[in-house]
Order: C-alpha cells, then sequence, then structure tokens
C-alpha cells in the first residue's frame, strides 16, 4: 500500500535553509509514496471571531458564509486526515516556533475535527499516523529548558491523537555548523522509512 507523506515547510527563508533541506531529505527517504506539499512561508489567516463562531457552529447549521469561513481549515485537516507521515521542516524562532506555523496549528486543532473533550479529558482524533520534525537552531539545543519549539510541537500532535513523533536537529548551528549538519544529516540517513 502506498503511503501519503504530507510535507510541511515553515522557514521564511525558501533558498539556503537547513529546515527546508532536512525536511526534503527525509520526504525524499519515502521513495513509492504520495507527497502533498504543504508551503508555509507565505502568511496563513489567523483566526477571527467569525472563525471561532463557525467552528463552534454544528455544521449542519453552519451558513454559506460560515462553511467559506473554515474552508481552508477543512482543506489543512483533510491533507492530515489522509496523511501516513506528516514531515514538518522547522527553524526555531526567538526559542519556538515561526508564528506561521503557530497559525497552521490554531487551524487545524479543533474540537470534534482533530480532537474531542470527554469525561477523561481531550482526546486525539488523529491516531495512527507519524511525525517526523526537522528543525534547525542557531543557538538554542533542542531539548533544553529555552526550546520552546519541539516540546510544543510533540505536545500538539500528541494533543491531536500523533504520539509516533520523531525529531531530528540541527541545532546550535551558530556554534559547531558542520558537525552539526552532518550529525542531523546521519539521523535522516537512520530513519526508517
Amino acid at each position: 500500500m502506498t503511503q501519503t507523506v504530507l510535507h510541511i515547510d515553515t522557514s521564511a527563508r525558501t533558498e539556503n535553509s537547513i529546515s527546508r533541506d532536512l525536511s526534503a531529505r527525509i520526504v525524499a527517504r519515502f521513495k513509492q509514496a504520495n507527497i502533498v506539499r504543504r508551503d508555509l512561508a507565505s502568511p496563513l489567516p489567523l483566526i477571527t471571531a467569525e472563525w471561532v463562531g463557525a467552528n463552534f457552529t454544528p455544521a449542519d447549521d453552519r451558513d454559506e458564509v460560515q462553511r467559506d469561513t473554515l474552508a481552508f481549515s477543512d482543506q489543512l485537516v483533510a491533507e492530515i486526515k489522509a496523511a501516513d507521515v506528516i514531515v514538518i521542516g522547522t527553524p526555531i524562532y526567538n526559542f519556538s516556533v515561526p508564528a506561521v506555523l503557530k497559525a497552521w496549528i490554531d487551524l487545524i486543532a479543533r474540537a470534534g475535527v482533530t480532537f474531542e473533550y470527554t469525561e477523561n479529558g481531550p482526546n486525539g482524533l488523529m491516531s495512527g499516523k507519524r511525525v517526523v520534525i526537522a528543525v534547525a537552531s542557531g543557538g538554542t539545543k533542542v531539548g533544553s529548558d529555552i526550546d520552546f519549539a519541539t516540546g510544543y510541537l510533540r505536545h500538539m500532535m500528541g494533543f491531536i491523537g500523533i504520539t509516533n513523533v520523531e525529531v531530528v536537529a540541527a541545532d546550535q548551528m551558530a556554534i559547531e555548523p558542520e558537525a552539526t549538519l552532518q550529525a542531523a544529516k546521519d539521523a535522516v540517513e537512520a530513519l526508517a522509512a
């Protein structure tokens, strides 16, 4: 069976981006996969009062304006639902994820669609998928106390039900760029496809 890989890039740099290079290397490992590309270099719409109102209106009760308001979010959710593997290439900006990645998460984390609230707390509805995050940073060490990016991404993926999350890091590139980048490339080669 052919896998579907959702390839998401978030770096504002469309050229000479380490996170983009690493994510492309990861995706290339899935040789027989159907690749769906989502480049977030251009800004995404932010959540508005109209979006919230449409989102919390039952689907059967939404009017045309509300359906139009949610159309892009519905498209992003459909991409996740169809994916077996999600590859996210992201830099760390100011110790966290780029704003555009946060906007993407806001648009796909939807109660009753990608997660649900139960008497035992939230339950993710996107289980059975795998996420591989290719992260690059200038000075932030992945997994350190000042890395608010990878922990947040792991949490949000788990929140929507995806617990199989792997991180390939080219972190602290400002300190030892050659060795760090080579270690990240080696980690990509060691990933199971």
